[in-house]
């Protein structure tokens, strides 16, 4: 085994149906007692339950979250919690709220508690990202990373369809690069493996009974894993185009990620064969790129550029968007590369690679 270094991400979970219960005990044991609790404006009914819940621990709301975090969006965030001097923001729902509270915590260092209701898994990284002017900008700090977060999957079982498979297959997507990351070690792909498999194997449960506890439990244990990988692991190829795609483009977030993960796998898969093995054991299937996308065409995933959004004129800046700061990549990125990627992307065509052989055991 070769030598490698893993450091893991500081940081509490609370996980279980009715785990929200304890929101108030997570609370004080941070010390917190002045809590801005935060969501978008469809989430405001929960973040208002959360401040019930609270009671004179929670000093206000603020649901004003919105993808890819507007600069704009995040001032106004950071001024309010100065107003209200709160010491801690509670960010409940999706990635969009939780980038917003990063933004927060990269101002002012108040400490975050996460309460994720879909599978992004932002809740488990020191990630974060902001938009200014059409560019998405994204960097890690440790004060960004959440302090405590709390997983109850009752609080899934209202999330739409699409939705949760387009959130799941965002998990899967970080999971995925983690594979293949420059830094992959043993241990982030046992956890990516183990992250993939739940989710794939959570997902088509979610579909058949929208409130299946079971099913939504298996989906935001894999997400939690999928996310935590994602905090302690290089990003490549499939996170750039998704920066770009969203920040320049503002396209729907995890739908991006959902189109574009099989035609970077295929993109990856030759010079990756561990990565694809692992896949390929996850989800007990002898292709893993052939896999995913069956999988989203069999849970009604959209699969092309076009339907989320996209003009295929813009398929070129994009491009050359990508070769800006690129990413480590296992397979060497260029400009024909990435614009024959995306433009397959935009028409959802896609050919399933053949794939490598590799060697029988996997490290």
């Amino acid at each position: 085994m070769r030598s490698f270094a893993f450091e893991a991400s500081p940081g509490r979970v609370v996980f279980g149906a009715g785990a929200i219960d304890h929101l108030p005990r997570e609370v004080e044991r941070l010390g917190a007692s002045r809590a801005l609790v935060l969501s978008t404006p469809q989430q405001a009914e929960l973040a208002s339950d959360l401040s019930i819940r609270l009671g004179e621990r929670a000093v206000g709301i603020h649901p004003h979250a919105v993808m890819h975090v507007p600069v704009e969006t995040a001032r106004r965030a950071i001024e309010e919690a100065a107003r209200l001097g709160a010491d801690c923001v509670i960010a409940a729902g999706g990635g969009s709220t939780i980038g917003l509270a990063k933004a927060i915590a990269l101002q002012s260092a108040l400490p975050i508690l996460a309460v994720p209701t879909t599978y992004a898994g932002s809740e488990m990284t020191p990630i974060y990202g902001l938009t200014e002017a059409g560019l998405k900008r994204t960097g890690k700090d440790a004060r960004v990373l959440p302090k405590t977060v709390i997983y109850d999957p009752c609080l899934t079982l209202d999330l739409p369809l699409n939705m949760s498979i387009t959130s799941g297959f965002n998990a899967i997507a970080h999971a995925a690069e983690a594979l293949y990351a420059e830094n992959a070690n043993p241990i982030t792909k046992l956890m990516a493996e183990e992250g993939i498999r739940a989710v794939a194997h959570g997902l088509p449960g979610v579909k058949a009974n929208l409130r299946d506890l079971s099913s939504r439990s298996d989906c935001l244990y894999g997400a939690w894993l999928c996310g935590a990988v994602l905090g302690v692991s290089n990003m490549a190829l499939h996170h750039k185009l998704c920066h770009v795609l969203g920040g320049t483009w503002n396209l729907p977030h995890a739908e991006t990620h959902t189109v574009i993960l099989p035609h970077v796998l295929a993109y990856n898969a030759a010079a990756a064969p561990d990565a694809m093995g692992r896949i390929e054991r996850a989800m007990n299937t002898p292709n893993a790129v052939s896999a995913i996308f069956t999988l989203m065409q069999k849970l009604g995933a959209p699969t092309s550029l076009e339907e989320i959004g996209m003009q295929r004129a813009d398929l070129a800046r994009a491009a050359s968007l990508v070769m800006e700061l690129p990413y480590h990549n296992p397979t060497p990125v260029t400009y024909e590369g990435a614009l024959a990627l995306l433009d397959d992307a935009f028409m959802g065509l896609f050919t399933v690679p053949d794939r490598p052989k590799r060697q029988a055991c996997i490290d």
